[in-house]
């Protein structure tokens, strides 16, 4: 195209007349690269301008990339060494090639970890984006996770469980006052900062993390600690990151668990969310009978079904179980570790999933096939499979959890759910093995935290 720097007038073959804007040059990009050199009437605008990519060198001039620690579902996770300093760093690598899913996600994280600086949270140091990969350089965190340090105590309280949970709440207190929704919080994503004896907790793993410009509405996490309105699918924030912290207090004692057959998930997951939505849990015998009555009003608080009712993070560090001296110092590590042995040991309790599909396999199939019978389910359903993604309805708690166990009463037909969810791996009886080593009070030759440090 010529460039106009005057108004002109067209005609199109339908007899419509068109008046070019004056003072104005649109270059096709295969022409404005090979016009670079040549000077370009002012106003002039180039479409497809090049963006300004990092070279792959510049990251390996500044860091020392080490082998694979371990791969998860959109990124590599490596060692990393300042060449400089010698400092070591934790470096997540996301090809660009492995689909948009895996782009939108590392922009997303980057995007949100540049906007936080918190002790308590795993702190972005580097980051950059060459044309096939993004990388990012984070602190590293040499502790051991939440999980294993139980299991390791020869002494375990109330009050160790009321410092992890201050820390934490004060963490996710500043997430939310910047309108951030972590949307995966639990056990396994708390870990100690160092092995000093008094370090602190950070919070890591922000690739679900959403910044909340309204309501959300897609459907993530891990399935213990979603929140009803999520199961639900109504429209959701930043309560469900309070409710995922009622789960983590008193480690290893989740409310929400079913005794199903290990390997029938399709059921095992069906009774789970019934249970969620309708807050149908129990403070179990032996388990809870040395846990104090503080202890369990704060959980009842931030498992409140309804999200308006439920506690906020900041409203929970005031609590006198996080605040006060109401936590008790009674060793209650046999009766946790019995819980940890039955639930967090196995492997199903260590694997990070999306959602999605699986609450939409606990729609009835009438629904699936016409949304006459229940307008508000059928458009949340379909919510669920369009590419659009258009938003659903607002329900309340009660209608939600009403249709949610009507449909998940239905006879699911025997497809691929697509969650992703990695295989336990040969190490999966072996942690079994130490975990229940490490509650009987023996050591092990190899923890859990060296697999993960």
């Amino acid at each position: 195209m010529v460039c106009q720097l005057e108004a002109n007038t067209f005609h199109n073959k339908y007899g419509k007349t068109f008046t070019s804007k004056p003072n104005r040059c649109v270059i096709p990009k295969q022409r404005s690269e090979a016009r670079a050199g040549a000077a370009m009437p002012f106003g002039c605008l180039t479409l497809g301008e090049r963006k300004d990519y990092s070279n792959p060198s510049e990251v390996t001039d500044k860091y020392d990339l080490g082998q694979i620690v371990k791969t998860e579902e959109f990124c590599e996770i490596f060692r990393a060494k300042d060449r400089n300093t010698l400092k070591m760093y934790t470096c997540k690598k996301f090809m660009k090639k492995d689909g948009r899913k895996v782009r939108k996600a590392a922009k997303n994280e980057i995007m949100i970890l540049k906007m936080v600086k918190h002790h308590n949270i795993l702190q972005l140091v580097d980051a950059f984006e060459t044309k096939k990969e993004y990388f990012l350089f984070m602190e590293i965190a040499t502790g051991r996770e939440v999980f294993d340090w139980i299991l390791d105590q020869g002494y375990y309280s109330e009050r160790d469980t009321s410092n992890v949970v201050r820390q934490v709440l004060e963490a996710v207190a500043y997430l939310h006052s910047l309108k951030i929704v972590h949307r995966n919080l639990k056990l396994e994503n708390l870990v100690y900062f160092n092995r000093l004896k008094h370090s602190k907790i950070v919070i890591s793993d922000f690739q679900l993390a959403k910044l909340e410009n309204g309501l959300i509405k897609d459907p993530c996490g891990t399935p213990e600690y979603l929140a009803p309105e999520v199961v639900g699918r109504q429209r959701y924030g930043r309560p469900v990151d309070c409710w995922a912290i009622g789960v983590i207090i008193l480690s290893g004692n989740p409310p929400f668990y079913d005794d199903a057959d290990e390997e029938d998930y399709d059921n095992r997951d069906k009774s789970l969310f019934l249970k969620i939505l309708s807050g149908d849990y129990e403070f179990d015998s032996p388990y809870w009978d040395d846990i104090s009555d503080s202890a369990k009003n704060l959980v009842a608080s931030l498992l409140e079904v309804d999200q308006d009712q439920r506690l906020t993070a900041q409203e929970a560090i005031g609590h006198e179980w996080v605040s006060g001296n109401a936590a008790s110092d009674k060793n209650i590590k046999d009766g946790v570790c019995a819980q940890i042995e039955k639930n967090f040991a196995k492997a199903k309790w260590k694997k990070a999933v999306r959602v999605t599909t699986l609450m939409k396999r606990l729609r009835a199939p009438e629904q699936s096939d016409s949304g006459a019978s229940s307008p508000t389910t059928g458009a949340a359903a379909e919510s669920l499979t369009s590419n659009s993604s258009p938003a659903p309805p607002i329900s309340t708690p009660g209608t939600a959890s009403t249709s949610m166990e009507a449909s998940a009463k239905e006879q699911v037909p025997d497809t691929d759910t697509g969650i992703v969810q990695a295989p336990a791996g040969p190490g999966a009886a072996q942690r079994d093995a130490e975990a229940r080593e490490r509650c009987n009070g023996q050591t092990s030759a190899k923890t859990l935290g060296d697999e993960t440090a």
